[in-house]
């Protein structure tokens, strides 16, 4: 992932959409924030955790209106001090219809964020 991108100023940070409590536990990991970290790394840039999870509600098999409901009011921001004026790389492990990184950017927005770039290791086509 990292090599795709173009080179990112320093002082952007990268977070990750984050999965449901339920799910990390049961894998005993977050690969979007794996992902985000790796692409932090080899990147040199701050990782953070900026997102947190309201709700423990799946994607898999809704339908896109389900999943925009679901993903609505899914992301909260604990440390929007973290967040205002802050140019982020938002990394998600899967796109199927983009409702979770909408839900999650405009979180971040809402938050302070001065721009959102999104990263995805796959789209489902």
């Amino acid at each position: 992932m990292a090599n795709v991108l173009p080179e990112i100023p320093t002082n952007w940070v990268v977070t990750h959409t984050p999965t449901a409590t339920s799910r990390r536990r049961q894998r005993g990991y977050d690969q979007s924030e794996l992902l985000a970290k790796g692409v932090a790394k080899r990147k040199a840039l701050s990782h953070k955790t900026l997102l947190a999870r309201k709700g423990q509600s799946r994607q898999v098999g809704s339908t896109k209106k389900q999943r925009e409901l679901h993903m609505s009011q899914a992301f909260y921001c604990p440390a929007p001090d973290k967040v205002k004026g802050q140019i982020i790389l938002l990394v998600d492990d899967l796109v199927t219809t983009g409702a979770t990184i909408e839900a999650a950017t405009k979180t971040l927005k809402r938050a302070g964020a001065k721009n959102v770039y999104a990263l995805t290791f796959a789209q489902k086509i």
